[in-house]
């Protein structure tokens, strides 16, 4: 999905949260944006380094580590990309998704990507959960039309590879909204120390 959202947009900034090993970031680096890559987990943060420096792109991404509730990475971007933020233990995820698009730059593109269904090798095997519709996702987010446009909003299936060598067919929503360009900075502008802050929607 991110490849088909982004490969037409010109290369600027962006934030990639909940980034794991550094794939979405790397990618982007290639493509020549400068990312902040952002995980919870220093493991994950160390190998993501250590993937980005053989990929030769250790210069265009900066690694960041941040639990996304107590503390978000500061400034805005002309990208935030924000790919399967589920977690098996409590997290307030329509929070994080909120604090996610005041991060997005005036002209930015915020692109959230979601499960839709259940794999077989999923930590989540409860055949009952109901997962929100791409609608009900964007509604949370409390964006205005009057400083946003939907560019997609809807459910895409692909084949998905497991641990161990599963394949299965699987859903995705994805959601991609583009702040308007006429927005001023000033409107969004946030504490700038990685603390997060309260910024207009």
């Amino acid at each position: 999905v991110l490849v088909d959202v982004v490969a037409s947009l010109p290369a600027g900034t962006a934030l990639d949260l909940g980034c794991g090993e550094g794939g979405d970031a790397i990618w982007l680096a290639r493509q020549g944006w400068r990312v902040t890559a952002v995980d919870v987990s220093a493991t994950a943060l160390r190998r993501a380094a250590a993937h980005a420096v053989a990929a030769g792109v250790a210069d265009r991404i900066d690694f960041q580590r941040h639990d996304l509730t107590g503390t978000f990475p500061g400034g805005d971007f002309d990208l935030v990309s924000a790919q399967y933020l589920h977690s098996p233990v409590e997290f307030p995820r329509d929070q994080v998704l909120r604090e996610a698009a005041r991060a997005v730059a005036p002209g930015g593109l915020l692109l959230i990507v979601d499960h839709a269904s259940i794999a077989p090798w999923s930590w989540n095997q409860d055949r009952t959960t109901r997962f929100p519709t791409p609608e009900e996702s964007l509604a949370t987010l409390g964006l205005g039309s009057e400083r946003w446009d939907i560019e997609a909003l809807g459910s895409r299936e692909r084949q998905a590879n497991g641990p161990n060598g599963q394949s299965a067919t699987v859903t995705d929503n994805v959601i991609a909204v583009r702040r308007h360009a006429h927005i001023e900075r000033s409107a969004i502008a946030g504490r700038a120390d990685g603390t997060g802050g309260p910024r207009a929607m």
